[in-house]
């Protein structure tokens, strides 16, 4: 069957719809539904792979205590 033959078998059955009300139909809901799962399934594993993450930072071993004083530097004193 050609499509140009489906389409005029389909074509007498869409006169029967009101023409001033549109609908996004069985489609319009299997898609929306699709999109709704996968923002699910990503909001998932963001959240799995958030959870792993260490937020605590290395101190620096380079960096010297804010109240230590190195001696002969003019750091920390106020003159």
């Amino acid at each position: 069957m050609y499509a140009t033959q489906a389409l005029t078998h389909v074509v007498p059955l869409a006169e029967e719809f009101d023409k001033n009300k549109v609908t996004p139909g069985v489609l319009g809901f299997i898609v929306f539904a699709a999109l709704a799962a996968g923002v699910w399934l990503l909001m998932k594993s963001m959240n799995r792979h958030m959870g792993r993450v260490n937020f605590e930072e290395a101190p620096d071993p380079d960096a010297v205590p804010a109240d230590s004083e190195v001696p002969g530097s003019a750091a920390g004193r106020a003159r």
